[in-house]
């Protein structure tokens, strides 16, 4: 009678062990990491909104914004919310309608330097020239009657409040346009107005025709 060894199972390989258990805690970090980045574009913030173009100096309060729920993730604190708008804030830049307001865009009333003028034109407006957009001033002093200088830039950036074209004002020349400018420029501006300069308005570089 021969004599048969019975078969035994190999021992299974420690490291196939680790390679199953690794293989495994993978596929649970990659399920966990793709609901944390479903479950954060799901949440959302209430933050502003403008209701209308706000332009610079202006009071911004309830009337002039609108609260939104945006998923802005990381972004949210560089946002105005409810909770951190302080009361009279006013525009400290042009804030077009439905845009969401940047929390550097409000600031306070007392740190603003800018005021409103109204300049008459000489000339027919560009299209381009409507509330908010950013233009030139552009003066040609008197010399005598019926002659100008040569015009010159008189306020290199200036921000359109609202165009008027009342052509029943007396010695009205053209469209009046309210302008926010730097204090800086007030003076040499009213100069220009009130010495009878020849006034024009040009958008900048980059306003649409």
């Amino acid at each position: 009678m021969s004599d048969h060894s019975t078969a035994r199972p190999r021992p299974r390989a420690f490291w196939a062990d680790i390679r199953f258990l690794l293989g495994i805690v993978l596929v649970v970090v990659s399920v966990v990491g793709v609901w944390l980045v479903v479950s954060a574009a799901r949440q959302t913030a209430p933050v502003f909104a403008a209701a209308r173009t706000i332009v610079p100096g202006d009071a911004v309060d309830a009337d002039d914004l609108r609260v939104v729920e945006v998923a802005l993730g990381q972004l949210q604190d560089a946002y105005a919310s409810p909770a951190t708008l302080e009361p009279g804030a006013v525009a400290t830049r042009t804030i077009p309608a439905g845009e969401l307001v940047a929390k550097d865009a409000v600031g306070d009333a007392a740190a603003v330097q800018t005021t409103h003028v109204v300049v008459r034109t000489s000339t027919a407006l560009p299209a381009a020239v409507t509330p908010g957009s950013t233009v030139e001033v552009w003066s040609a002093p008197l010399l005598d009657r019926g002659r100008y200088d040569t015009p010159r830039i008189l306020v290199a950036s200036a921000t359109v409040v609202s165009v008027s074209d009342d052509e029943s004002m007396m010695g009205s020349s053209g469209p009046a346009v309210e302008l926010v400018i730097e204090r800086a420029d007030v003076a040499e501006t009213l100069a220009a107005i009130s010495d009878g300069s020849s006034m024009s308005i040009v958008p900048t570089a980059g306003e649409k025709p």
